[in-house]
């Protein structure tokens, strides 16, 4: 196992030992500006020293009826913000020219602009499923809106002791960036704990499981992002026997370390 670079001090820490979310850090919603606060409301509970985002059949479709393909989604991010309703200032518009429906309040939580980042976790995922871990430009400059994907892992991608894990850079409309994806098997059980990181700095970023250097990406976001953290369901990957199925995402720490 590779140790975790030298010289770093340790600047955020989440256990979720609190009988809630921190609501200096965190908003338990996904996206809300494109749908409203009420609909994109997580599902989540905090037990045993673990924060578990899940899914339950009775959870209803992030904006139903537009969204295509129907998703739901339980996620929480350490930052939000919008235009005011009517406008396309948002963060991670789903489509070009959608506008936003609930305006936003302006809230940073912890949003870094560079450093080492750690998440312990584990996810129970059918193929209609996934888990995701990502950073995101805060877009309250249009450019400041690149990706930082540290662990994507869908249900489909996962075989017996392995599973493909998606991470890299999406560029999106930072002129800046260039698209640097790719989704790496590995030999994990995505059932059980492993750790996820990403050493993101002003000249390069590298991504980690388990302490092993997975790639690295000769570019680097120079602005604050936020983390976002969910799982997804597709219901129209259904099979037609899981519909009692239930995908979690159940998260043991995230730490945030500093040079």
């Amino acid at each position: 196992m590779t140790e975790r670079p030298a010289g770093l001090e340790l600047v955020f820490e989440d256990h979720f030992d609190a009988p809630a979310l921190d609501p200096d850090v965190w908003v338990p919603h996904y996206l809300p500006a494109w749908s409203s606060r009420a609909a994109t409301q997580a599902t989540y509970a905090i037990r045993d020293s673990c924060l578990h985002l899940s899914i339950p059949p009775s959870q209803g479709l992030w904006l139903p009826g537009e969204h295509t393909p129907p998703l739901r989604v339980s996620g929480i991010q350490s930052g939000n913000f919008s235009g005011p309703v009517g406008s396309t200032i948002g963060q991670q518009p789903w489509r070009d020219g959608v506008v936003v429906r609930e305006a936003q309040e302006t809230f940073w939580g912890w949003t870094p602009s560079s450093g080492y980042l750690e998440m312990r976790a584990r996810g129970i995922i059918t193929p209609r499923s996934m888990v995701a871990w990502w950073l995101v430009g805060l877009e309250d400059e249009p450019d400041r809106c690149a990706e930082i994907c540290v662990a994507e892992i869908f249900g489909d991608a996962v075989a017996d002791g392995s599973a493909a894990v998606g991470l890299g850079l999406h560029a999106f409309r930072d002129p800046a960036i260039t698209e640097d994806f790719a989704a790496v098997q590995l030999p994990i059980d995505v059932a059980e704990f492993h750790s996820y990181a990403v050493d993101w700095t002003p000249e390069s970023v590298a991504f980690f499981a388990d302490g092993e250097l997975i790639r690295t990406c000769a570019q680097s976001p120079r602005y604050p992002m936020q983390m976002m953290i969910a799982v997804f369901d597709f219901p129209d990957r259904s099979t037609g026997d899981d519909a009692d199925a239930v995908p979690e995402l159940i998260i043991d720490y995230l730490r945030g370390y500093q040079r």
